[in-house]
């Protein structure tokens, strides 16, 4: 494989080699993360990826986030012509300039750092509602049980709605929707034939489109969906902005607690420290180290997807206008050159107050349209692992094949199989 590589400076042509081992991390890896890692050690912080038709530059590191997020921010668009505006249509997430400072300004109310300990007794009553149903010695894929935990806080915070009843309803037009944006095959072909999500993303609009009338009939909330009517939006802008939520908000929850449990399933001493420091302290620095220490090895929106609109200029070279970015968290988070033991799963790493250089650590994004639901998410991953932890011991079946999936977020597939025995 050819990578063209862009410097200020002449540099040294990619080794001959380069091609062959960029398809060996491929099969090796299971996922596109392998190559992408060989092609950033054979090029450093910028490169391209040369496929027909398909041709986006990559950058990663500090300095490229830094660019990217805050200092050249406005030379680069959300908006893509993707699957993902498709679905989101005006979503908060997919739109630009003052009208997505528009929707956000409606909607961060609801996540603000002062609404969340509202949130928090009915985040923990949630994880015992999906696991007072397990049954005891079985096993359980904690990727499906997180899901459906995530699910269920999603829509009680956000738009008062318990789906109890109704995840059965749900669940396959959700997945779907997150299928639909996932990488695959539109990427070199985009407007190939998808007839099988036309049925469940109808089924998933229908299901909106009813609690925003049910809410306009009703009683009012205090919730994001009620801000949102009370702005006077219309239904279909307040549809984006509730299945934006609901994808974002519970798929990122989704990956990073199924990861947590792969990562402890891995480290069973780790596990032991910090079932013994929630039992003897209820708080616990160590679940806070384990969580970051997660996010920094699997950030769950592992990459960013811009547009060009001005020429971005960096270190390294000038990327131009009208051409794809994504920026990699994953990559980035990686680093040999900042991390100690960049592969490795050290929590400790988290803990003494260790210093990182600014834009090092990024799996919320950052500057002005960092995650808007970064607090609430991690309320959420303390109070669900640290109920989960003091009731339930975890023992691995089977993770030695686990590989990170470049879904809508990155998660661990096929699954995350561990036997349940309550503590």
């Amino acid at each position: 494989m050819q990578i063209i590589q862009m410097r200020q400076q002449p540099s040294p042509a990619p080794s001959p080699t380069v091609g062959l081992r960029v398809l060996r991390a491929w099969l090796q890896s299971g996922s596109p993360l392998g190559p992408l890692q060989v092609m950033a050690d054979e090029t450093g912080y910028l490169f391209q990826i040369p496929l027909p038709g398909f041709n986006p530059y990559v950058v990663f590191g500090p300095q490229a986030n830094r660019a990217v997020l805050v200092t050249q921010r406005e030379k680069l668009l959300w908006r893509n012509t993707d699957p993902v505006t498709d679905l989101l249509r005006r979503g908060v997430l997919v739109v630009d300039g003052s009208e997505h400072d528009y929707y956000r300004k409606l909607m961060e109310p609801a996540l603000h750092p002062a609404r969340l300990p509202d949130y928090a007794e009915m985040m923990v009553a949630q994880a015992k509602r999906v696991s007072d149903r397990w049954q005891e010695g079985e096993a359980v894929d904690l990727l499906v049980e997180s899901r459906k935990i995530a699910l269920l806080i999603i829509f009680q915070a956000l738009f008062s709605e318990d789906i109890g009843e109704d995840l059965p309803y749900l669940w396959q037009p959700i997945l779907k929707a997150i299928q639909f944006i996932s990488p695959g095959a539109w990427i070199l072909w985009r407007r190939i034939p998808r007839p099988s999500f036309t049925h469940p993303l109808r089924r998933l609009d229908a299901y909106l489109y009813s609690l925003i009338a049910r809410r306009r009939a009703g009683e009012p909330r205090p919730d994001m969906l009620q801000a949102l009517i009370d702005a006077g939006l219309s239904d279909e802008v307040i549809r984006d902005q509730m299945l934006t939520m609901l994808i974002a908000g519970h798929d990122t929850s989704t990956a990073l607690l199924a990861w947590v449990f792969v990562l402890l399933g891995r480290h069973r001493q780790v596990m032991a420290e910090l079932q013994a420091e929630i039992a003897r302290d209820g708080k616990s620095p160590l679940l806070d180290a384990v969580i970051k220490e997660a996010l920094r090895l699997y950030p769950p929106i592992h990459i960013g997807n811009r547009r060009v609109a001005e020429p971005l200029e960096l270190e390294e070279g000038t990327i131009p206008a009208g051409a794809r970015l994504f920026y990699s968290i994953y990559l980035t988070q990686r680093d040999r050159r900042i991390w100690e033991a960049a592969e490795e799963f050290r929590p400790q790493r988290f803990l003494g107050g260790r210093q990182t250089p600014p834009f090092a650590y990024v799996p919320f994004g950052g500057g002005p349209r960092a995650c808007i639901g970064a607090a609430f998410g991690q309320l959420e991953a303390r109070l669900v692992l640290t109920y989960l932890l003091q009731h339930f011991t975890f023992e691995p079946v089977q993770l030695e094949h686990i590989y990170p999936h470049m879904g809508a977020t990155l998660e661990p597939h096929p699954g995350v199989w561990m036997r349940i025995r309550r503590r």
